[in-house]
């Protein structure tokens, strides 16, 4: 920590300012560090330098929004031109609708409706859901992050003294100002656990509206499914006349047709965000044939200002066009492989107790000496390591990935194997400082 507060003086004079004027001095809770956050300067391809001066080989990739890497030269270009073109016109722009079918078509989707943020896609696919079903319950998973709006701003990092039995958790707000009778409708199921997820949603058979989860949770690291977990939810949902949405705004880029495609299991409904218009904000809600009939005025609601602009629209165009392709995806996919890979090598030859779980682009890191598959084993992570290793990794000028045992590094199409060889000599380089006994930290809570 020491080391780091010496290469990071600026950042930490900035901040001094900036949480004067914003709590905590940063415009969410997620960016926060001790004993600041480090302000970033510019950016360029795998690289990124903070207000110090500071360069680093950045594997975070803006949480993932980034699978094109930093001022893509395809998408520079594109938001040039768009940008002497106006960026917002008040209606509809004629390149929407090739947008919208793009979508369609790779994620075998019927319609789309467009949105500015995954918090946004994720509070309307709530509405939308209620709505068509005409019922008040839906059901998430525990850990699961799907924005910070009240619905299902619930169960998301819950404390084990407040969170109930394991295979019944509580319904536990994540923040205050959240009413009791909204989290009252929000159910809560353990991940990976299909019979307990049955016994709580055919306890609400009649007033079940939906359920939704990220295919990989993504708020706890990656935790993959586990074989029969993901079409089990779909029988389920069509049992009980309830809708299956899939939270892709994570995992909707990282394989070439989503996790839905990856995993073979079709949702009702998906949400997409983050890479699909690399560092512009856009989210789509996509329905299978039917869903979305009833959304227009006086029906279901759904608009917004922002919604499809044309530098969002050109910027998503472009992505699809030149990142996006199933060539860059799978290429990036073997680099995944090969990072993968070279952890384990060097956790081995080092005798380092750590755990990782990686497919598609991404990754995660566990110290712990088991395989995480829901919350509340995710809970036995050894959370003070996990800072370790990340501020060792910031100080040798690497960013490992996001911040935290609960986050996972991504690769876009410009890392190179190059790159991931000096991503894993940071990591030889630091291994000895991963040893010791597992100390189980607090996990933080903040959204």
């Amino acid at each position: 920590m020491a080391e780091f507060e010496r290469r990071t003086s600026r950042s930490g004079q900035i901040w001094q300012r900036a949480k004067t004027w914003t709590p905590l001095g940063v415009h969410s809770n997620y960016r926060y560090l001790e004993p600041y956050p480090f302000f970033a300067s510019r950016a360029r391809g795998v690289t990124l330098w903070d207000a110090d001066g500071n360069d680093y080989l950045d594997f975070n990739m803006g949480f993932g929004a980034l699978q094109s890497g930093h001022a893509h030269p395809k998408i520079v270009e594109a938001q040039r031109a768009q940008l002497e073109n106006g960026t917002i016109y008040g209606y509809e722009w004629e390149k929407a609708p090739e947008a919208a079918e793009r979508i369609c078509r790779r994620y075998s989707m019927a319609q789309v409706r467009f949105s500015s943020t995954g918090l946004e896609a994720t509070h309307h696919v709530t509405r939308i859901a209620r709505a068509v079903t005409g019922r008040k319950f839906i059901l998430k998973f525990e850990g699961g992050y799907h924005g910070s709006h009240d619905s299902l701003l619930v169960g998301v990092k819950p404390r084990l003294e407040t969170a109930g039995p394991a295979k019944t958790p509580h319904s536990v707000p994540a923040s205050p100002g959240i009413l009791p009778e909204t989290s009252a409708h929000t159910l809560v199921a353990p991940f990976n656990d299909l019979e307990a997820t049955r016994a709580i949603a055919k306890s609400h058979a009649l007033s079940l509206a939906a359920v939704i989860l990220e295919p990989i949770p993504m708020n706890m690291g990656f935790v993959m499914p586990e074989a029969g977990f993901l079409p089990g939810l779909r029988e389920l949902c069509d049992e009980l006349g309830a809708l299956l949405i899939f939270d892709e705004i994570k995992t909707g880029t990282k394989y070439f047709r989503g996790a839905a495609g990856r995993f073979g299991v079709r949702p009702d409904l998906m949400t997409l965000g983050k890479s699909i218009a690399c560092g512009v904000p856009i989210s789509a809600i996509a329905a299978r044939q039917g869903v979305l009939d009833n959304v227009g005025p006086r029906k279901i609601s759904h608009a917004g200002t922002f919604n499809s602009n044309p530098l969002s629209i050109a910027t998503c165009l472009a992505t699809f066009e030149h990142i996006l392709t199933e060539g860059g995806i799978e290429r990036s996919t073997r680099l995944c492989e090969r990072l993968a890979k070279g952890y384990n090598e060097v956790f081995h030859d080092a005798g380092v107790t750590g755990h990782v779980s990686s497919d598609g682009v991404s990754g995660s890191v566990y110290f712990a000496d088991h395989p995480i598959r829901d919350w509340r084993s995710f809970l036995t992570v050894d959370a003070e390591r996990s800072m370790v290793y990340f501020y060792s990794c910031l100080n040798r000028g690497l960013i490992p990935g996001g911040t935290g045992p609960d986050e996972q590094w991504t690769l876009s199409v410009v890392h190179t194997a190059a790159h991931v060889d000096q991503h894993i000599e940071v990591l030889s380089s630091i291994a000895d400082r991963l040893k010791g006994t597992p100390q189980v930290g607090e996990i933080d809570e903040a959204v």
